[in-house]
């Protein structure tokens, strides 16, 4: 089993999912009201209810990946994303687009991070850590790749003619990528490896609801901000006087930004406990989004400090369960936690869109703004209540 191999295809596949799933709507939405006439909010909401399709069958992408391992569930992740943007594509109308856009929840249900992180841990355990982070490393260039292809395609050949490009990569390249690179199934004793890396500090803690509880609200929290941004930072920043071209490039800088900050992680996770990574991300998140609230001159910088902050974020999605839970059972506990995620991440861009219809972006920066320190809070009470556990002392370092 090739690790680089896998970490390398999983990571590139990251990039091409959320490309065509999750960020689509941050550059064709406008397009494609602009063109049908649909509703904006509608349009938007596409991508809500396919997030809620999503989150109702999370739970059992995960139990499937722990029973089989992940290579079958991606690869028919992505053919449900690519069948979904061809249906985009043809839809002739608002409930087609609809449909669609619930074909493509369910690739986004079976093939987002939550899906290659279980499958990471399904393979390799607790040495997981790595990988995960590496993977993440690919998936922050998602927003810098694909926002502008969609940009350009929608130019050239329309919203409808970007739609089919994206099916044909999802169906030609990343489906058989998943069932090429990826092994059959993981063999048990490498599913739950007790061992880990030299110097690495991943400690099993003892099951309690209240450490759960915490960790999957303050996940969930930061899913809902990050969802939000996502779809709507463009409208954001032009609300703020900002070009559109201008916008999609400070947009661009979120994704270098989130890469910047895992290649530092990468190089010091093995001195310290997830927590911590967990800590920075929702403080840099708060500072970001604070930043733009004030509207500062260096947007820049208020969109490269977000950007650490989501970067790291998706980081602790993968490492905190597994470094408090353990291995065993890991790509079930994933898909548990994937759901108020998704949840959150259906009804934020709707709701985004109603905020900046109704309220205008600076008291929808202002709502942010309070659920990012709302966050910041959470994340404490979970480092306290891990510190209340019976963890062993180096655990926290």
């Amino acid at each position: 089993m090739n690790r680089s191999l896998i970490t390398i295809v999983l990571g590139v596949t990251q990039i091409l999912a959320w490309g065509s799933s999750y960020y689509l709507p941050a550059v064709l939405a406008e397009p494609i009201a602009r063109e049908t006439h649909w509703p904006l909010t509608w349009v938007v909401g596409g991508l809500s209810l396919g997030l809620l399709v999503a989150a109702l069958i999370s739970p059992r992408v995960g139990v499937a990946i722990e029973r089989h391992g992940g290579r079958w569930v991606l690869a028919l992740s992505a053919a449900a994303i690519g069948l979904g943007q061809v249906g985009l594509a043809i839809a002739p109308n608002l409930p087609g687009y609809v449909i669609a856009w619930l074909v493509i929840g369910v690739g986004m249900g079976a093939g987002l991070y939550d899906a290659a992180f279980a499958t990471l841990g399904r393979l390799f355990g607790r040495d997981a850590r790595s990988a995960i982070t590496t993977l993440t490393l690919f998936g922050g260039f998602a927003s810098t790749v694909c926002w502008p292809l969609s940009a350009f395609t929608a130019a050239e050949i329309g919203w409808r003619g970007a739609c089919l490009v994206y099916a044909a990569i999802e169906l030609l390249v990343a489906s058989p990528l998943y069932v090429l690179a990826l092994p059959r199934a993981a063999s048990p004793d490498i599913a739950i490896s007790p061992g880990g890396p030299a110097g690495e500090t991943l400690t099993v803690a003892p099951p309690s609801f209240l450490l759960l509880a915490l960790l999957a609200t303050t996940l969930t929290l930061a899913a809902t901000i990050s969802s939000l941004m996502s779809v709507h930072l463009l409208a954001i920043l032009q609300a703020s006087g900002v070009a559109l071209a201008t916008a999609v490039g400070l947009g661009a800088l979120v994704g270098p930004s989130q890469v910047a900050a895992r290649t530092i992680e990468m190089a010091v996770a093995r001195f310290h406990h997830p927590i911590w990574t967990k800590l920075a991300s929702v403080s840099f998140v708060a500072v970001g989004v604070w930043a733009l609230w004030r509207n500062l001159p260096l947007i820049p910088a208020a969109l490269a400090c977000y950007g650490a902050g989501i970067g790291l974020e998706s980081i602790a999605h993968g490492t905190l369960p597994l470094a408090i839970f353990g291995a065993s059972g890991y790509a079930s506990l994933m898909g548990r936690l994937a759901m108020p995620s998704l949840l959150a991440q259906a009804a934020a861009p709707w709701i985004g869109a109603i905020l900046l219809e109704r309220t205008g972006a600076h008291a929808t920066l202002e709502v942010l703004m309070g659920v990012a320190g709302l966050n910041v809070v959470l994340a404490m009470g979970l480092g306290w209540a891990l510190c209340r556990q019976s963890i062993s002392p180096s655990a926290l370092r």
